[in-house]
Protein backbone atom coordinates (compact mmCIF):
# COMPACT_ATOMS: atom_id res chain seq x y z
CA UNK A 1 0.00 0.00 0.00
CA UNK A 2 2.71 2.49 1.02
CA UNK A 3 4.97 1.60 -1.91
CA UNK A 4 2.07 1.94 -4.32
CA UNK A 5 1.33 5.43 -3.06
CA UNK A 6 5.00 6.30 -3.17
CA UNK A 7 5.20 5.19 -6.82
CA UNK A 8 2.13 7.26 -7.66
CA UNK A 9 3.72 10.35 -6.09
CA UNK A 10 7.09 9.85 -7.85
CA UNK A 11 6.27 12.63 -10.31
CA UNK A 12 6.77 15.10 -7.43
CA UNK A 13 10.46 14.13 -7.09
CA UNK A 14 11.80 16.77 -9.57
CA UNK A 15 9.88 19.58 -7.84
CA UNK A 16 11.06 18.36 -4.44
CA UNK A 17 14.67 18.25 -5.62
CA UNK A 18 14.42 21.70 -7.22
CA UNK A 19 12.88 23.12 -4.06
CA UNK A 20 15.56 21.55 -1.90
CA UNK A 21 18.35 23.00 -4.06
CA UNK A 22 16.69 26.41 -3.91
CA UNK A 23 16.60 26.16 -0.10
CA UNK A 24 20.19 24.87 -0.01
CA UNK A 25 21.34 28.01 -1.81
CA UNK A 26 19.97 30.03 1.08
CA UNK A 27 21.37 27.69 3.75
CA UNK A 28 24.56 25.87 2.64
CA UNK A 29 24.50 24.00 5.96
CA UNK A 30 21.71 21.75 4.70
CA UNK A 31 22.97 18.21 4.10
CA UNK A 32 24.37 17.21 0.74
CA UNK A 33 26.86 14.80 -0.80
CA UNK A 34 30.59 15.35 -1.24
CA UNK A 35 32.36 14.13 -4.35
CA UNK A 36 33.92 10.71 -3.71
CA UNK A 37 36.40 11.08 -6.61
CA UNK A 38 37.69 14.40 -5.28
CA UNK A 39 37.85 12.97 -1.74
CA UNK A 40 39.91 9.97 -2.91
CA UNK A 41 42.14 11.58 -5.56
CA UNK A 42 41.96 15.34 -5.04
CA UNK A 43 40.84 15.70 -8.66
CA UNK A 44 37.37 17.18 -9.21
CA UNK A 45 34.93 15.05 -11.20
CA UNK A 46 32.87 16.37 -14.16
CA UNK A 47 30.04 17.43 -11.87
CA UNK A 48 32.10 18.88 -9.02
CA UNK A 49 30.67 22.28 -8.03
CA UNK A 50 27.62 21.68 -10.26
CA UNK A 51 25.24 21.34 -7.30
CA UNK A 52 26.42 24.66 -5.87
CA UNK A 53 26.22 26.29 -9.30
CA UNK A 54 22.67 24.96 -9.75
CA UNK A 55 21.69 26.26 -6.30
CA UNK A 56 23.18 29.67 -7.10
CA UNK A 57 21.40 29.70 -10.48
CA UNK A 58 18.05 28.98 -8.85
CA UNK A 59 18.58 32.00 -6.59
CA UNK A 60 20.00 34.24 -9.34
CA UNK A 61 23.48 34.53 -7.83
CA UNK A 62 25.24 34.82 -11.18
CA UNK A 63 28.64 35.92 -9.87
CA UNK A 64 28.86 32.63 -7.93
CA UNK A 65 27.68 30.58 -10.91
CA UNK A 66 30.45 31.88 -13.15
CA UNK A 67 33.11 30.71 -10.70
CA UNK A 68 31.54 27.35 -9.85
CA UNK A 69 30.35 25.56 -13.01
CA UNK A 70 29.15 26.69 -16.45
CA UNK A 71 26.45 24.01 -16.54
CA UNK A 72 24.72 25.41 -13.42
CA UNK A 73 22.18 27.56 -15.28
CA UNK A 74 21.47 24.70 -17.72
CA UNK A 75 20.92 22.26 -14.86
CA UNK A 76 18.68 24.73 -13.02
CA UNK A 77 16.63 25.39 -16.14
CA UNK A 78 16.34 21.66 -16.85
CA UNK A 79 15.21 20.98 -13.28
CA UNK A 80 12.53 23.68 -13.39
CA UNK A 81 11.25 22.49 -16.78
CA UNK A 82 11.33 18.86 -15.65
CA UNK A 83 9.41 19.79 -12.48
CA UNK A 84 6.71 21.58 -14.47
CA UNK A 85 6.44 18.75 -17.00
CA UNK A 86 6.32 16.07 -14.30
CA UNK A 87 3.55 17.84 -12.41
CA UNK A 88 1.64 18.59 -15.61
CA UNK A 89 1.78 15.01 -16.93
CA UNK A 90 2.00 13.22 -13.54
CA UNK A 91 4.98 11.25 -14.93
CA UNK A 92 8.52 11.17 -13.56
CA UNK A 93 10.21 10.56 -16.92
CA UNK A 94 9.84 13.34 -19.50
CA UNK A 95 8.11 12.11 -22.66
CA UNK A 96 10.27 14.00 -25.14
CA UNK A 97 13.64 12.97 -23.70
CA UNK A 98 15.76 11.19 -26.32
CA UNK A 99 18.90 9.14 -25.90
CA UNK A 100 20.91 11.41 -28.18
CA UNK A 101 20.02 14.39 -25.96
CA UNK A 102 21.38 12.62 -22.90
CA UNK A 103 24.49 11.59 -24.86
CA UNK A 104 25.04 15.17 -26.10
CA UNK A 105 24.69 16.60 -22.61
CA UNK A 106 27.09 13.98 -21.25
CA UNK A 107 29.62 14.70 -24.02
CA UNK A 108 29.36 18.43 -23.33
CA UNK A 109 29.88 17.89 -19.61
CA UNK A 110 32.90 15.66 -20.22
CA UNK A 111 34.37 18.11 -22.73
CA UNK A 112 33.93 20.99 -20.28
CA UNK A 113 35.56 18.89 -17.54
CA UNK A 114 38.50 18.04 -19.82
CA UNK A 115 39.00 21.71 -20.63
CA UNK A 116 38.92 22.62 -16.94
CA UNK A 117 41.44 19.87 -16.12
CA UNK A 118 43.74 21.08 -18.89
CA UNK A 119 43.51 24.69 -17.76
CA UNK A 120 43.91 23.89 -14.06
CA UNK A 121 46.49 21.11 -14.02
CA UNK A 122 48.13 21.59 -17.42
CA UNK A 123 48.41 25.37 -17.58
CA UNK A 124 48.17 26.23 -13.88
CA UNK A 125 45.13 28.50 -14.29
CA UNK A 126 42.41 28.52 -11.62
CA UNK A 127 39.69 26.60 -13.46
CA UNK A 128 38.17 25.17 -10.26
CA UNK A 129 37.13 27.04 -7.12
CA UNK A 130 39.85 27.00 -4.50
CA UNK A 131 37.64 26.06 -1.55
CA UNK A 132 35.01 23.52 -1.18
Amino acid sequence: MFLSRLRQAGFLLPAGLTGYLWLKAGDPGLPGFSCPLRALTGIPCPSCFLTRATCASLRGHWSEVVVLHAFGPLAATALVLWSIEAIRTRRLRPRGLRGWQVAAATAGLLGYWGLRLLLHYGLGLAAFPSSG
